[in-house]
């Protein structure tokens, strides 16, 4: 049988990186089957695209998994499967908390032949055998004999082959660009983003996030081993395509267990299995220095912090205490000390929120290291404790949000603002963050670091403009590139002098320009580009 994988995307954003669960199932999946993978936000496909695609590759089943945010897109691309006569199963979030909406029992359409609840690691290869038999249940849950919801170990873990997995559609850079960069040297033809997980679980409950119901409160680990082989492949497949590939760590907090993660970052190193990496990890546990030592070590370069508030109040009310607003300034100084540098995550539209939370955020983070920083609205999620309590409180004004997605507008009313000054405070965010004159004092900041480290930021941030304001087609991206012109020109400037000057002290050297302005004094060189998305809900993509 032929299998599809398919996650859509949510029609406004662009993700920056492949979906781990498709590369999870197909690994997975029992031998006899060949399984195709589409990400909808690198591959653009619409219902006819994939109606089509399904009937002419004789697509046997199709597998649809999604996010709340992208859930309207992915209900219309079952839809247009399964009319073309191809039973689909979707799982995901989502779909775990809101199966009966999938399968047509609450009163509307039905989307899928079958759900699969919570983590299919154990599930999908029974999935694949009915769909092959042609006996698809509606539900596949991951259960004992008893009844008790099973979760898996992650030892042993499924074997993905990144050594020989076709990754040309997850390549950042664009094809026009693709001979220049190749003829700057240093790998920049390709640039592709990894997700690796090493763990899953997350035991603080946060009450809006829905990472503790789907994944559980009890942390799951890989063995070290496992994971650094598995980087030590990506290392090897970007040394021999000449390519530059990073990792993005999807555990939903990298460092939830100290030690451990220590030991993992100790056994990066011993291997040499050091690539650029970026990890999800709390503000609080980042208060051990010898920690954030091996992070850098390791190849960490970028940790995206969930601060959410600098209002304490804000942060108990959503069970969020352990985050310490007076200790974000420390924790964003120990990384950047170590040439680590922060994406901080805020919420506005919480309960103790009112007008002006934007600007009494920005001054915060004006004194602190430059980073990227990302702003969203407080949202609901189906099943979370918080969409619970507002729905009691009868504050829901959209209860079913997700059936059709509106970026940065809120589900609910916030109790000291309106809900038009909370879409405000989220504008005036971004607008002031990542404005030419912002950017500017982001770079600047930098002048002295390598010149690689500012090259880094000025990329990075124009890389998250694009969360807010869109800038997905060419001429978005020359009016961007217009009004950023004087700090590019700047950087470029001084990369053809470090360039020229390292030409002229060696005119023989085969070095590249970019090993030109990768700066070798005091063992340091210049920071790579990393640049990767988030949903327009505020979340990480992953």
């Amino acid at each position: 049988m032929r299998i599809l994988l398919y996650n859509p995307d949510n029609g406004v954003t662009r993700n920056f990186m492949p979906h781990l669960w498709m590369f999870l199932l197909q690994a997975l999946t029992p031998l006899g089957h060949e399984v195709f993978l589409i990400d909808g936000n690198a591959q653009p496909m619409d219902e006819d695209g994939i109606a089509r695609y399904v009937r002419e590759q004789n697509i046997g089943l199709v597998g649809i998994g999604a996010m709340t945010r992208m859930i309207a897109k992915a209900y219309r691309m079952a839809d247009a499967v399964r009319a073309a006569g191809v039973p689909v199963v979707m799982g995901g979030p989502h779909v775990t908390e809101m199966a009966d909406e999938a399968l047509g029992r609450s009163g509307g359409l039905r989307h899928a032949d079958a759900v699969a609840l919570g983590e299919a690691d154990q599930t999908w290869p029974t999935i694949v055998v009915d769909a092959a038999q042609g006996r698809l249940k509606d539900v596949y849950a991951p259960v004992d004999e008893f009844g008790q919801e099973r979760k898996p170990t992650l030892q042993p873990y499924p074997s993905i082959p990144w050594d020989t997995i076709n990754l040309d559609q997850f390549n950042l850079v664009p094809k026009i660009a693709t001979r220049m960069l190749r003829r700057l040297g240093g790998g920049w033809g390709t640039f592709r983003i990894i997700p690796v997980e090493s763990g899953r679980g997350c035991p603080y409950g946060c009450e809006f996030c829905t990472v503790t119901g789907f994944f559980g409160d009890s942390i799951r680990f890989r063995t070290n081993e496992s994971v650094v082989n598995e980087l030590l492949l990506l290392k090897a497949r970007a040394r021999r395509e000449g390519g530059q590939i990073a990792v993005f760590f999807i555990d939903d907090n990298f460092a939830i267990n100290i030690k451990r993660t220590k030991s993992l970052l100790r056994g990066i190193i011993a291997a040499d299995a050091q690539v650029h990496w970026v990890a999800q990890i709390s503000a609080n546990l980042l208060r051990d220095e010898e920690l954030v030592d091996l992070i850098a070590a390791a190849g960490g370069k970028w940790i995206f912090i969930g601060m959410e508030s600098i209002d304490p109040t804000n942060l108990a009310s959503v069970n969020k205490g352990f985050n310490k607003p007076g200790e974000y300034a420390a924790v964003l100084d120990r990384l950047a000390q170590r040439n680590v540098y922060a994406i901080t995550s805020f919420i506005f539209g919480m309960d103790n929120d009112t007008p002006g939370v934007a600007e009494r955020t920005l001054q915060q983070i004006r004194s602190w290291p430059p980073g990227l920083p990302i702003f969203g609205l407080l949202t609901p999620l189906p099943a979370t404790p918080l969409y619970k309590r507002l729905e009691a409180a009868g504050r829901l004004t959209r209860p079913k949000h997700w059936q059709e997605f509106v970026p940065f507008e809120m589900a609910h009313t916030p109790l000291k603002m309106t809900i038009p000054q909370a879409h405000a405070e989220v504008k005036y965010g971004w607008a002031s963050s990542y404005g030419p004159e912002e950017i500017a004092k982001a770079v600047d900041s930098l002048d002295h670091k390598p010149l690689g480290y500012r090259i880094n930021i000025l990329v990075a941030r124009l890389c998250f403009r694009g969360i807010y304001f869109p800038q997905m087609g060419p001429l978005a991206w020359v009016r961007v590139i217009a009004q950023n012109r004087r700090t590019i020109f700047k950087l470029v400037r001084e990369a053809l002098v470090a360039w020229r000057g390292a030409l002229s002290r060696n005119p023989d050297s085969p070095r590249s320009y970019v090993e030109a302005i990768a700066p070798q004094q005091s063992g340091e060189r210049g920071g790579r580009f990393v640049c990767f998305g988030l949903g327009r809900d505020g979340t990480i993509v992953q």
